[in-house]
């Protein structure tokens, strides 16, 4: 796809949970284009994880559209597999299968789903590896590592898929402190190669530093769209003010 074309769009997307009584979602309209690096901010409970994680229909939205490259993806007719192996997904928790080593984690899906070739994924995975600076744990079991290095490996897993677009739902959450720089200064350097990102997170100063557009959300809309620095500095809203005030 070409820079500034549409690669998701979501129009009136709604979520309910129990009978409609619980919105997490209440009519969210969004695009979001090729090479952009989308920041989602706003308070707990919010809808944030559930708008990130509809993108992909990991959960299934109760009314509105959903289109990737210019497909509604949300219908029951199309194959979604086929459409979230272009999707890469990177969650709190790190989802690594821990009876496999590093490398056999990361070429899994390449050769089953993509049919890669064994020489082939592993080449692909070991270029990523040195990527984020893991080569050395290819051979190294998820126990052996570390949570900054595990959530790294969980990119990397994303990345051998080679998407068209990656979600990161709070990847930095379960994390301590002084591991939170390593998965951050990855997805710098993701943001600089163009991928197209969407990021959930509570990390601020990536948000204003790496983010094309900061959308912060609260009660299952989206409030308040704008460029970081104008964001940060004027937000519109009293409601981002607010918010801003306590996380700042």
């Amino acid at each position: 796809m070409n820079a500034n074309d549409v690669l998701l769009k979501v129009v009136g997307l709604k979520k309910y949970y129990n009978g409609g009584k619980v919105k997490a979602l209440d009519g969210v309209d969004c695009e979001i284009r090729a090479g952009e690096v989308v920041v989602i901010i706003g308070p707990s409970g919010c809808g944030k994880s559930t708008f990130l994680r509809s993108l992909n229909l990991l959960e299934m939205p109760t009314a509105g559209e959903i289109f990737f490259e210019g497909e509604k993806i949300n219908d029951p007719k199309i194959d979604i597999n086929l459409h979230r192996q272009k999707i890469g997904m990177v969650f709190q928790q790190f989802n690594l299968f821990n009876n496999l080593n590093i490398l056999q984690n990361v070429t899994l899906a390449p050769t089953k789903l993509l049919k890669q070739t064994s020489g082939e994924a592993q080449k692909n995975a070991m270029d990523l590896l040195n990527r984020v600076g893991l080569a050395d744990k290819a051979q190294n079991y998820p126990s052996q590592l570390s949570g900054g290095q595990k959530q790294r490996i969980a990119i990397v897993r994303a990345l051998a898929m080679k998407p068209d677009v990656m979600l990161f739902d709070e990847p930095t959450s379960a994390l301590d402190p002084e591991m939170v720089g390593e998965v951050l200064e990855v997805m710098r350097e993701l943001a600089r190669s163009g991928m197209t990102m969407v990021v959930v997170t509570h990390e601020m100063g990536f948000a204003r530093e790496v983010g094309s557009r900061v959308l912060f959300m609260e009660d299952g809309v989206i409030v308040e769209e704008n460029e970081p620095n104008a964001f940060f500095a004027a937000p519109q809203s009293q409601r981002a003010k607010d918010f801003l005030s306590k996380v700042l």
